[in-house]
Order: C-alpha cells, then sequence, then structure tokens
C-alpha cells in the first residue's frame, strides 16, 4: 500500500470509526487491565477495531466466520459443550429445591421483555418489536453464548450491543451484586449457616442427568433443544468418564477457539453506523436493569426460603440463581464469609448456580418461541 492510499483510508474514516476505535481499544484495555473476561472481550475489541478500519463482516475473514458461525448458531453451541464439560450438577441434584433459585434469577429476563415492549411503543423511532425486546431480554440471563443465540435468530442487527452489554455484566458481578445483596439482607442472614448433608448422589444418577433433562426440555421448550442439548453433552462426557480426550478438548481446545472466533465475528459487527445510536444506549441501561433484577428477585426468593425453613436457608445463595458460573457463587460465598469467616455457604451456592445455568436456556427456549409464535 502506498502513501497515497494510506492517506484515502484515513479521508474516509467517519467520526463514528473513530469512535468506535475508542470503544474498541477500551474493550482490549479492559480484557487486559482489568481482566474482565479477557478471552471474549479482547477478540470482541480487535474486531471492533478492523470493523471500522473497513474490515467488518461484510468482507473477508471476520464475515467468512460470520457466516460459519453465527449465522449457523455454531459458536454459541461449540462454547456450550464446553461449559457442560466443566459445571458438576452434583450439588442441585443433592439440594433440588435450588431450582427454585434456579427459576427466580431468570425474573430480570421477562420484566425486562415487558419494559423493552413498553419503550418500543412510546418510542417508535427505535423500531423494536418484540423480537428486539426479547433479544434484549436475553441479556438478564448474564450468559453470552444464550444471549448471542437467541439474538442471532431473532435479531440479528443488534447482535454487536448485546453481546458485548452480556459479557461486559458478566465480568461485572464482583462489582454489581454485592451491593444488592447487602442491601437486601442483614448481617443476621449473611451469617446463617447451612447445613450440608445432602442426599448421597451416585454415578450412575450424575450420568442420566443429561439425558433426562435433554429430553424433558426438548419436549417442554424446543427450540431451547438445541443449547441443552450441546450443555448436556458437554457434561455427560465430564461424568462419562470414557472420553477423556473429548472432555479435555471440549474445555479447553473447542471452548477456546470457538470463543475466539465468536469474538472476532461479533466486533466484526460493530460499526460506528450500527452501533452509534440512542438504541445502543438503551440496550445497555436494559441490560444493567435486567441483571439487577435477576439479583433482586432471586435475594427475595432466598429471603422467602429463609422465612419458610425456619431460617435454614441463607437468602445469599438467591443471587446465585443467574447463569454466571461458577463467578456468581463464588460472590455469594465470599460475602458470606466476610460477615463469619465459619460460614461456608459454596457448595448450597454452587447448586443454585449451576439450576440458574439450566433455567436461563429454558428462558432462552422460551422467548424464541414466544417471538416465533407471534411474529414469524
Amino acid at each position: 500500500m502506498n502513501l497515497s492510499n494510506i492517506v484515502d483510508s484515513f479521508y474516509h474514516l467517519s467520526w463514528q470509526n473513530a469512535v468506535m476505535l475508542v470503544i474498541g481499544f477500551v474493550l482490549i484495555a479492559l480484557a487486559i487491565i482489568k481482566e474482565y473476561e479477557p478471552t471474549l472481550l479482547l477478540p470482541i475489541g480487535f474486531g471492533c477495531v478492523l470493523a471500522n478500519l473497513g474490515m467488518d463482516s461484510g468482507v473477508g475473514f471476520m464475515k467468512v466466520l460470520y457466516d460459519a458461525g453465527i449465522s449457523t448458531e455454531l459458536f454459541p453451541l461449540l462454547i456450550f459443550i464446553g461449559v457442560g464439560a466443566m459445571i458438576d450438577f452434583r450439588p442441585l441434584l443433592a439440594m433440588p429445591k435450588m431450582v427454585i433459585l434456579g427459576a427466580a434469577g431468570q425474573f430480570g429476563i421477562y420484566g425486562t421483555l415487558i419494559l423493552g415492549c413498553l419503550l418500543a411503543k412510546l418510542f417508535p423511532q427505535l423500531g423494536w418489536g418484540l423480537a428486539e425486546a426479547a433479544s434484549i431480554g436475553t441479556i438478564g440471563a448474564i450468559d453470552g453464548p444464550t444471549a448471542i443465540y437467541v439474538a442471532s435468530q431473532i435479531a440479528p442487527h443488534m447482535l454487536g450491543p448485546i453481546a458485548v452489554a452480556a459479557y461486559s455484566y458478566m465480568s461485572l458481578i464482583p462489582i454489581i451484586q454485592p451491593p444488592i445483596m447487602k442491601a437486601l439482607t442483614t448481617k443476621k442472614d449473611r451469617q446463617i449457616h447451612m447445613e450440608y448433608a445432602p442426599r448421597e448422589v451416585s454415578d450412575r444418577a450424575v450420568i442420566v442427568f443429561p439425558m433426562l433433562v435433554t429430553i424433558a426440555i426438548s419436549i417442554i421448550s424446543p427450540d431451547a433443544a438445541p443449547l441443552i442439548a450441546a450443555l448436556m453433552l458437554g457434561n455427560l462426557m465430564k461424568e462419562s468418564g470414557v472420553v477423556d480426550r473429548l472432555d479435555k478438548a471440549a474445555q479447553n481446545e473447542i471452548i477456546n477457539v470457538s470463543t475466539l472466533f465468536l469474538g472476532l465475528a461479533v466486533g466484526g459487527t460493530m460499526t460506528g453506523e450500527s452501533f452509534l445510536n440512542w438504541g445502543v444506549l438503551f440496550i445497555m441501561a436494559l441490560g444493567l436493569l435486567a441483571f439487577v433484577l435477576d439479583t433482586v428477585a432471586g435475594v427475595l426468593f432466598g429471603q422467602l426460603m429463609k422465612i419458610i425453613t425456619g431460617r435454614k436457608i441463607n437468602p445469599l445463595i438467591g443471587a446465585c440463581g443467574i447463569s454466571a458460573f461458577p463467578m456468581a457463587g463464588r460472590i455469594a460465598a465470599q460475602i458470606a464469609l466476610e460477615d463469619d469467616p465459619d460460614n461456608f455457604i459454596l457448595m448450597h451456592a454452587m447448586g443454585a448456580n449451576t439450576s440458574g445455568q439450566l433455567g436461563s436456556v429454558v428462558a432462552g427456549g422460551v422467548l424464541l418461541a414466544l417471538v416465533k409464535t407471534f411474529i414469524f
């Protein structure tokens, strides 16, 4: 490339492209300096930079990645296989009542869906409908692959901001959740000790579980079948103990390569023209609201369970009913230890957290079914 071509490239760089270049560099800085979800924010940021230098998803290798992995929903499914291989469902199987908290942790999804529909009526210039509101609601799952999977099917034009919001808020769990948890609980609540004498979970149970869940959810919510099947395939490979190489590949090479390609493809959609508008600000704000509502509803349900059980449930574990595994469970356990160094609720928190992972998949399937029923 000669000097005149370089000058011409800068001449055609719009102010929107310049702003998005800064945003791309900020995402890269957050990944490197703050270590906020670096495995995804770094490739998203780099893809954003490339897109605004003229290498967007309409040309070149990022178009190939988008067509191969986003349009086909392949990358989120491959990532879910890796996630499934990392999850241990024994705490949930030992304490099945944690399913209630996993359901409560999805409240923000549906609350944001309703609010998004109201905003679409109040601000018709946004150009939103049920599909856009549902896609924004999935941010509340705090589960990047689920949000991307749903948005890519019903609102692909919103994929960039939805992916950035989902993964950004996931990385900010240690900042966003603790103040809410402390505001909705007393010190006495946080000091509640929970007995951990669960029923014994056999090896046969953990092998049968992923197959039964796949069948049940595929019947109840067919649109969630691909996601739940990928998650449970990964878990079955782990628990079977007979495909060690596949299990390790799912936890490492497959999920890592898929995350890299997904990040670049999503970043490639973040051009200045499509990203810098009021709609994106609404998306980010609604996504944060969905996260807050999830946490509030979860803790309040935890409080209800505390009352019903006669203070045998620490309400902190209610905040773990979101999909961000295992970060949400660890944060709840950490807060409990701050008020009582001898209060160990980690296993209970992980039971609620794995339930939240299942709940987010079901919620995503429900949203897809809802939109396809009334629109497509």
